[in-house]
């Protein structure tokens, strides 16, 4: 089972090897991975809350690199900015999400990461046809590497933030000239209005998502329970197994036969002493041979 967190890459690499030094940079992410006994998962290469390029030199990517290919299965996905609004009609927020999209994706490449995930954005008065319009030009503005795709993360539907719809995924994979995937994220999903709380509202969910959007376009899970109910639209991610779509939810989403293949990285939170480690073992609990 490829499953794993969302990991900092911030502070000294230690090693339980006295013979390999500490070193501050990307390569943290790797240990703290397998620390919390996942095999891929996702990072932030800079602060998600600023508008801020990554830096990274050449020994660490290279480093970063060696040591996943050595140490986990993959594969690694980069989040990008909360900042970045790939839906905005202002022209001064389209010019810098694509400038820190194309940061993103640059590092992407640099690090032999497979994905970088972003969020479509809010249109803010331009409409869902606006937005999905302005969101396909951006995308097609970037110049994303041979081995670098991008992913259009699902949403939890509040205000004007598209892609809570499936047809809002479908939407930008029909306008962009680019080849993109999605990322569903199961509590995003669940607040959005599609019921995942048991094993046959999950069948439903997924052949829903088939028609719609083709489950060929789905490359990634971001794993997680929600605190609040279906409909909701509330973005708050919750203990697996402990939120709202609960242990048989969250069973019949990482055993579905067209789910089970696909990486699950985890955004849990960390609660009752219960923080990465305690969540990936639990998922690893649910999961089915």
């Amino acid at each position: 089972m490829n499953v794993g967190a969302h990991v900092s890459i911030s502070g000294s690499r230690v090693s339980s090897d006295t013979s390999t030094p500490k070193y501050s940079d990307i390569r943290n992410a790797v240990d703290r991975q397998l620390a919390f006994g996942g095999n891929c998962g996702q990072i932030f290469t800079t602060s998600p809350q600023v508008w801020k390029q990554p830096e990274i030199s050449e020994e660490a990517a290279a480093g970063f690199r060696e040591l996943t290919a050595e140490k986990l299965d993959g594969p690694w996905v980069i989040h990008s900015s909360y900042l970045v609004n790939l839906c905005t009609p202002k022209d001064d927020l389209r010019a810098k999400s694509i400038d820190s999209m194309q940061a993103e994706l640059d590092a992407a490449e640099k690090l032999g990461v497979s994905y970088v995930n972003v969020h479509l954005g809010a249109h803010t008065g331009a409409g869902v046809e606006g937005g999905l319009d302005n969101a396909a030009e951006v995308i097609d503005q970037l110049e994303v590497p041979d081995d670098v795709k991008i992913l259009i993360e699902s949403d939890a539907g509040s205000g004007t933030k598209l892609g809570g719809e499936f047809e809002h995924l479908a939407g930008i994979i029909e306008r962009t000239d680019e080849e993109i995937g999605i990322c569903i994220d199961t509590a995003h999903t669940l607040v959005a209005g599609n019921d995942l709380t048991t094993p046959e509202a999950v069948d439903e969910t997924v052949q829903r998502f088939d028609d719609i959007v083709g489950l060929e376009q789905l490359e990634y899970i971001h794993l997680n329970d929600s605190k609040h109910d279906v409909g909701t639209h509330k973005d708050e991610h919750a203990l697996i197994g402990e939120g709202y779509i609960g242990e048989d939810g969250i069973a019949a989403i990482i055993n579905h036969p067209a789910l089970r293949d696909l990486p699950f990285a985890l955004e849990t939170p960390t609660e009752d002493s219960k923080g990465f480690a305690w969540n990936i073992a639990k998922t690893k609990e649910l999961r089915e041979n």
